[in-house]
Parts: C-alpha cells; sequence; structure tokens
C-alpha cells in the first residue's frame, strides 16, 4: 500500500511513542515529522532512542505540510488540533490523539476544556460495541484519553450484561509523568515526584470525567455518573484504574466474569485468571489492557483493576490500531501486544 504519514506534536511523549510504533509498520511510512517548539531540532535530540530517524530534523507544524500525507496524526496539546485540522484535505485519514473532538456535548467541552467546542468525530475505541463499525468508514477520528480507556474498557462490560447500577460509580486511578505531558511543570520533577504518591484535580474536575460518563451511558443505554480521583504516580508510565460500582442483589463472581466474555476474541484485552492482578509493569510497552474482577459481598460492590500503558493503549498504540481498522488493515499491525518487562 505504501501510505505516507505525518505527525503533528511529534516532539512530545505520545508523538515519539508513535515514531517508535509506525517504524515497523510495514505499510505506513513517516514522511512529516512536525513539532512547532522543536522545528528545525534533530528527532534524536529529543527521542534519543529513536536511532532509525537519525538525522531528520522536525518540520515546522503547517497544515499544508501535513496535508500532503495519506494519514495524519495529531498529537497536539488540547485545544490546538480543531484549527489544524480544519485546513486538511477531507480525503486524508486524521486521528487526533487530544480531547477536541471526543465530546459530544458542547457544555461539557466549556466545562471541563474553556473554549468553544469544535463538534464531535467518531470515538475510537475499538473494543465498545459497533465501534469498529463506524470507525472503519470514518476519515476523522477521536482518540480516547488515557483514563478514559482504562476505565471505560474496565466497566462497559458490566453495564452491556446489566450487572452494575449507573449512579454510584467509584474510580481511583494512579498514572505516571508522563501522562501530564512533556511541558515543564515543577511538580512533575523528579524530586517532587519520586517517592511520592499525590491527588490531583480532586471533587469531579478531571477532564476524562465526561468522555468516560459518556462512553458508560452509552453503553448502558441511560445515564451514567462517576466519581473519579486521580493520583499521580512516581512512575514514567503506566496507569493502574480500581474501578467501583453497586451490583445487583444476587449477583455472583461467576455472572460478573461471564460479562467480560465479550473480551475472549480480543487480541488487546485480556482478564486475568482468578487470584491474578493486573501489574502496571506488565503492559510496559504493549497496547493491551488488563483486568481482574472481584466481588466485595459486604458491600455489593463489584470492583475491576484496570492496568495499561498510558503511552501505548491510552494513546499512540490505540491511534495506530484505529489508524489500521480505518484503512481496511489488520488492526493489530505494529502493535504489541506482549508488554517488554516487569
Amino acid at each position: 500500500m505504501g501510505l505516507s504519514v505525518a505527525i503533528a506534536g511529534a516532539s512530545g511523549y505520545a508523538g515519539g511513542e508513535l515514531l517508535r510504533l509506525l517504524d515497523a509498520h510495514p505499510e505506513l511510512s513517516v514522511e512529516v515529522i512536525a513539532a512547532a517548539s522543536s522545528a528545525g531540532e534533530l528527532v534524536t535530540s529529543v527521542h534519543p532512542h529513536l536511532r532509525q530517524y537519525a538525522g531528520q530534523v522536525f518540520e515546522a507544524t503547517e497544515p499544508g505540510r501535513l496535508g500532503e500525507a495519506d494519514v495524519v496524526f495529531l498529537a497536539l496539546p488540547h485545544g490546538q488540533s480543531a484549527s489544524i485540522a480544519a485546513d486538511l484535505p477531507g480525503h486524508v485519514l486524521v486521528v487526533d490523539l487530544g480531547a477536541d473532538f471526543r465530546l459530544r456535548d458542547s457544555a461539557s467541552w466549556e466545562k471541563f476544556y474553556g473554549g468553544a467546542h469544535a463538534g464531535s468525530w467518531t470515538y475510537g475505541l475499538p473494543e465498545l460495541p459497533g465501534a469498529r463499525g463506524r470507525l472503519a468508514v470514518s476519515r476523522r477520528i477521536a482518540n480516547p484519553g488515557c483514563y478514559a480507556t482504562a476505565i471505560t474498557l474496565a466497566l462497559a462490560p458490566l453495564f452491556g450484561a446489566e450487572l452494575a447500577e449507573p449512579e454510584d460509580i467509584v474510580v481511583v486511578a494512579a498514572s505516571g509523568t508522563t501522562g501530564a505531558g512533556r511541558g515543564m511543570k515543577q511538580h512533575l520533577m523528579a524530586s517532587e515526584v519520586i517517592g511520592s504518591l499525590s491527588p490531583y484535580k480532586v471533587g469531579g474536575s478531571h477532564q476524562h470525567t465526561p468522555e468516560i460518563e459518556q462512553s458508560l451511558s452509552d453503553v448502558a443505554g441511560q445515564p451514567v455518573s462517576m466519581s473519579f480521583t486521580p493520583i499521580l504516580a512516581p512512575m514514567p508510565r503506566g496507569i493502574l484504574a480500581t474501578c467501583t460500582a453497586k451490583t445487583k442483589p444476587g449477583t455472583t463472581v461467576a455472572e460478573l466474569r461471564a460479562a467480560f466474555a465479550t473480551y475472549e476474541t480480543e487480541v488487546f484485552v485480556h482478564l486475568l485468571p482468578e487470584g491474578e492482578w493486573p501489574q502496571t509493569g506488565a503492559t510496559l510497552g504493549s497496547n493491551s489492557t488488563h483486568l481482574q474482577v472481584a466481588l466485595d459481598e459486604h458491600t455489593r460492590r463489584v470492583i475491576v483493576v484496570s492496568a495499561l500503558d498510558n503511552l501505548t493503549k491510552g494513546a499512540a498504540g490505540q491511534a495506530l490500531q484505529n489508524a489500521n481498522i480505518a484503512l481496511g488493515l489488520d488492526e493489530t499491525t505494529a502493535l504489541p501486544a506482549i508488554g517488554s518487562t516487569l
């Protein structure tokens, strides 16, 4: 096929992960490596591990240049994709790794992100019911957030099986520092993070909350509400989410596990054997999500623990998975299903 790829925001963590994954893709060739603040710098000066791009420099982020490619990945900060996407040709496949087109409700966008709502694109979480059919005919795809991926995959089967009550979801999830992007922030300095866990955006203010509620409400067929507390963990990458919800009286562990049979044929989502629990290290560098489910009979709450790599399944890997589907390729192409280390 020999399709060309352009990446905007290639100097960021997700952009670097895209470059790493695309190097192994037999059908896609990276032709444009753009990064506004790093234009003119060597790619390897920012991503020293990407020796296959030695000698190449970051280009300026210009829609005209990006639009010369067959596929464009926008790995930009939230709020920066819409203006660029508006100038890209309609026939070009565009996957936005930012939040600009994830939400359907303009009021939610304005509340959590601010500014004008740019609209919504096809939501790119392939393992959700009906998602692959929509992705296969799309040329504009909104890649989910990392927390949203971990939490939605953990809870969607329960709502699909009508085993969870929609109004009392509680999630506590820890993420590595790369989830906050590459910008210089004091609270992300090694001396601030190492040896310490810290909550942030407590009280329902995290921007992924409406995105998660939107997806779970679609699966449940009714409004779903969630209390979400994110935690910054002293590690570069990975997410571990503990998700709980009320279950109906008499629900058994066997019924809960049976709900996850929807993932039996999925290459990238794994319900672990009973007694095994997800670990972020086991998903490092992979496009996989590991899940485990338990029942707290005392409180009648189901607990689902989810682990994934926020830069792969939570960002770049999922973006490539979505592109593969939209291009009619095997969706697993160039995507590792096995983590690199524990």
